[in-house]
């Protein structure tokens, strides 16, 4: 072996602290070492931000450019740049220009020269003038801070956590269990990626109880989303051995067709009645009160719950559970369920909406009681804003656009039952729940900003949770087509037809009767107010008749939420 040879090639031979430190390799390290730390530490005393920063971007303009903190002459960083004959930067009063940057003028110059010349001036997609909108739904920011911990960026100490959990577990779990360790890895991926997805993701149009929470809600929706891509692409059999290898339960499981629902509907009885009222009665309820929490217009709810019906009506030769009896489906399921969950929705969206938020500060609560009480409100809205999807001036884009809300809104339920029917999962299994659980926390901000993108025009784009949950639902459709080929063999295609047909129609109709509604509101409220202007009281001052100025009320100050 070399004399010179040096690590693994000196293995089992005594160490040499003398010999190792005067080899000229491990003397260059040092040297890099020790100027890297001064540098460093040369930086820190600059300040990170302004070390290496130009004089436009950090605005220490001097005599030629910009100055560190510590000189007395200034640099220019870019070549041309920073002298008094340059009429872009340099000069007492000048500042220094980007690359790529425009001679001839200062900005502020340019933009009287293209204002005197009668230029329209154009934004581009990064403006805050033509973006606001768009930002607003998809990462709106916290008005007010209360406490600066839960707002103030911690990637460092997120970081060093996350590695020592990793380090903990990657050397203390027991991994001989083939099944534990398939498990383990799951869950560490949906850990990370939900960190990622705080780190890195938008966070809607939601910051209560903090952003980090809605940001997380993308994460599993984009999750949900590459897990369906995943299933796309294999069999029938691959999937359900999956799905059992999950579930060891589900291998016994099968979906009994032969099991008759809607019989006998001639007896009608208060205990038959009262027999049906169970666990499902009770979800279609609290179902019904979020949907009238997220959508908050009676109208479209009606719709949505009728043309829902109808739609069980048209798939019961599929899907054996959709055969109701007819008081079942009217009395109980539209009239009670989904009708008093619509009532009791729309009650408390009207008490939010006409409540007052005045926000305080939790260091400014000086009880503990209510310091409790605050940090318990922090789970309810910030602020609450009427709807109206639509209105006397409804554009036919935006009929047609709520229109498509009431067939996708069918489609997602039938997604949710061919799903478990075609899978052969229970209604009750964790699969089921957990998908309707997550599927509910995708709608809530997604509502709100197809419902922006619908009704402000000077929105331009759909917000980036409704668009990963458009592509769920077609991708949750695509895949019932593809394993359900069996199911579908019996599609009745006029029926499926004559379904579609109905559902376009009733939809305009009972859209443009909301409309119409509107308007006659509209023309009612006009009337009422020129009536009232005709009939004012009028006082005699000089023999003239001199009407009384009418009566202004004054408007009660709401401060916004924080």
């Amino acid at each position: 072996m070399e004399a010179g040879a040096f690590g693994a090639g000196k293995a089992g031979t005594a160490f040499n602290p003398v010999e190792f430190v005067q080899r000229p390799q491990v003397i260059l390290r040092l040297l890099n070492i020790a100027g890297s730390a001064f540098f460093a530490y040369q930086r820190y005393r600059q300040g990170a931000d302004s070390a290496f920063a130009t004089a436009y971007e950090t605005g220490m303009g001097g005599p030629g450019g910009a100055t560190t903190p510590g000189s007395t002459g200034g640099y220019t960083s870019f070549p041309g740049m920073g002298t008094t004959a340059d009429p872009i930067g340099g000069g007492p009063g000048g500042y220094q220009g980007p690359p790529f940057s425009s001679g001839g003028a200062r900005p502020a110059e340019r933009i009287r020269k293209m204002v005197a010349s009668g230029r329209k001036r154009t934004y581009s997609s990064v403006s805050p003038d033509a973006e606001d909108h768009f930002y607003a739904i998809n990462e709106r920011p916290v008005d007010d801070i209360s406490l600066d911990f839960f707002y103030r960026p911690h990637t460092i100490t997120l970081l060093t956590a996350l590695t020592s959990v990793l380090l903990y577990s990657a050397f203390t779990r027991n991994d001989d269990d083939f099944r534990d360790n398939v498990w383990a890895g799951v869950r560490c991926v949906i850990f990370i990626f939900l960190v990622v997805s705080v780190l890195a993701f938008p966070n809607g149009p939601f910051t209560r109880p903090h952003p980090a929470v809605w940001r997380m809600v993308f994460g599993l929706s984009v999750l949900y989303l590459v897990a369906l891509q995943f299933f796309l692409f294999q069999n029938y059999q691959t999937v359900r051995n999956i799905l059992v290898w999950m579930d060891p339960s589900l291998e016994n499981f099968h979906i009994d067709m032969d099991k008759e629902y809607g019989v006998n509907c001639s007896d009608i009885t208060i205990e038959r009645i009262w027999s049906h009222v169970d666990v499902f009665a009770a979800s279609h309820f609290f179902g019904w009160i979020m949907k009238a929490l997220l959508v908050r217009h009676y109208g479209i709810l009606w719709t949505i719950s009728v043309m829902w019906e109808i739609t069980e009506i048209a798939f019961a030769h599929l899907l054996p559970n959709f055969v109701e009896c007819w008081w079942d489906a009217i009395i109980l399921d539209i009239l009670l369920c989904n009708g008093l969950g619509i009532w009791v929705g729309m009650k408390l969206c009207h008490y939010l909406e006409m409540r007052e938020y005045k926000w305080e500060s939790i260091k400014d609560i000086h009880s503990t009681s209510d310091k409790i009480k605050r940090a318990v409100l922090q789970f309810t809205p910030e602020s609450w804003t009427h709807v109206r999807w639509l209105d006397p001036h409804s554009s036919y884009m935006r009929f047609l656009a709520v229109c498509q809300l009431v067939v996708f809104w069918q489609i997602t339920e039938l997604n949710t039952f061919f799903l478990k029917h075609i899978f052969e999962l229970p209604p009750s299994h964790m699969l089921n729940l957990w998908r309707l659980v997550v599927i509910g926390l995708i709608v809530a901000p997604s509502v709100r900003q197809y419902y922006t993108f619908v009704t402000d025009v000077r929105c331009t784009r759909v917000g980036t949770q409704c668009w990963v949950f458009g592509a769920l639902l077609f991708t949750e459709l695509i895949i019932c087509l593809k394993f359900g080929k069996e199911i579908f063999e019996h599609t009745q295609i006029l029926t499926i037809a004559l379904w579609l047909g109905i559902q376009f129609i009733m939809s305009m109709l009972c859209l443009y009767g909301c409309v119409l509604y509107h308007r006659r509101d509209g023309k009612k409220s006009k009337e009422q107010t020129s009536s009232h202007r005709k009939s004012r009281p009028v006082t005699i001052s000089n023999g003239a008749a001199v009407p009384k100025p009418p009566l202004v009320k004054k408007k009660s100050k709401i401060f916004k939420a924080a």
